[in-house]
């Protein structure tokens, strides 16, 4: 086995790497570089995805022909983990969820005029998008328990009632994809939608406050109440909405975990640059024993989980739908993310603690991670299943369905 980078890829990586240190990095610790939700301020964001653009690192994960970079899934995840060393790293490649996730979605399954109408202007980065699924009292890990409905006006119409919470991104999103329910059907009774801001007939409820920083839009509840969407918006077809949302979340959840070991390394590093300089009752913090067994440990679980995601994107780039290994990575990289800022907090101390460090940030930002694109217990329970299902096999070498 080979696990070194082909070398195009590598090079792409060091100048993702070089961008981070000379140009995001030195933003963090001065507080003008925020907006009011503690994301990067968006007259500073436009500045810099400007130069990300002209360095040739936009939008890594699209096709060469649409302005992107044409990495395959095992090079996103080796620059997807260097941008992410910064607070600030994915929205400025054009690489942050929910943008990433539905460009990705909508390159695999829209029309060549879908494309060119909801995708393209993402990836240009002209609109910012949202993915409209989990309901309150209804869907989040599951889609089957989806109450929004959609109904048949006319011929070409589909007429949208219900609500949905936790929608990331949807207070500054123009293109959404929605998804509801058209039939009762356990299978073919949900159904992805397009539409935009601009359209009558839904509105933002409220911006739900949460425990941690914010991606640009925040997380929204919303009302729909008429929205109107004709036919030509129904994204692949009628039914496929089920079908869509598992395309759609085995990539997105493996790229949430590529940007979270960025994240632990970061604080790792800031971590190992205090207790290398540090004395403490006559020696240095990081020649105690005590000391090098949490940087040890947390280390290796970020190492653990870098393998998991690897294995996870090497398998999506040979066809496989990788449903098992993208659950073991969102479990392990979920867990070793907070393990490392955790251990980095608690060796800074009140350092840590305060804003002097981007730390405190990545710790309310890392507790999410167990949460988003299905809940741990959730994606053991997927283990378990394929488990039982496969037998022996579950442990067989190779990419599998």
């Amino acid at each position: 086995m080979d696990f070194s980078l082909p070398p195009g890829t590598d090079a792409i990586r060091l100048r993702v790497r070089d961008f981070v240190e000379q140009r995001l990095i030195p933003l963090e610790a001065d507080r003008g570089s925020y907006d009011a939700h503690e994301n990067i301020d968006p007259v500073l964001l436009r500045r810099l995805r400007g130069e990300a653009k002209a360095a040739g690192l936009w939008a890594l994960q699209m096709p060469r022909h649409r302005g992107g970079g044409g990495l395959d899934v095992v090079g996103m995840a080796a620059c997807y983990e260097e941008m992410n060393r910064s607070i600030f790293g994915p929205v400025v490649f054009n690489s942050a969820a929910p943008d990433d996730g539905n460009m990705i979605v909508l390159e695999k399954v829209a029309t060549e005029a879908q494309k060119a109408r909801w995708l393209q202007p993402i990836v240009d980065g002209a609109v910012q998008s949202a993915f409209a699924m989990t309901e309150p009292d209804g869907c989040g890990s599951d889609p089957g328990l989806t109450y929004t409905r959609a109904e048949r006006v006319g011929n070409d119409r589909w007429r949208v009632t219900g609500r949905k919470h936790y929608i990331t991104g949807a207070g500054e999103a123009k293109h959404f994809i929605l998804i509801a329910r058209t039939s009762d059907d356990d299978r073919k009774g949900l159904t992805a939608f397009l539409f935009h801001a601009d359209q009558p007939g839904w509105e933002i409820v409220r911006r739900i406050p949460i425990m941690g920083p914010e991606e640009h839009g925040g997380h929204c509840e919303i009302r729909f109440d008429g929205l109107e969407i004709p036919d030509e918006n129904v994204l692949m077809g009628v039914g496929d909405g089920l079908k869509l949302t598992q395309i759609r979340l085995g990539t997105a959840r493996l790229t949430h975990c590529m940007r979270w070991l960025g994240m632990g390394r970061r604080a790792i590093e800031i971590a190992m640059e205090s207790i290398a300089r540090r004395d403490s009752f006559g020696m240095k913090l990081i020649d105690r024993e005590s000391v090098q067994g949490l940087v040890g440990q947390a280390a290796m679980e970020l190492e653990i989980g870098r393998l998991l995601t690897m294995k996870a994107a090497w398998a999506l780039d040979r066809g496989s739908f990788a449903r098992k290994e993208v659950s073991m990575a969102k479990i392990v990289v979920a867990d070793a993310l907070h393990k490392a800022v955790d251990t980095s907090l608690q060796l800074l101390g009140a350092r840590g603690y305060s804003k002097d460090t981007p730390v405190e940030w990545m710790y309310r930002y890392a507790r999410q991670a167990r949460l988003v694109d299905g809940a741990s217990e959730v994606h053991r329970m997927v283990l378990a299943n394929i488990l039982r299902r496969e037998g022996r096999h579950f442990f067989e070498w190779g990419a599998h369905g």
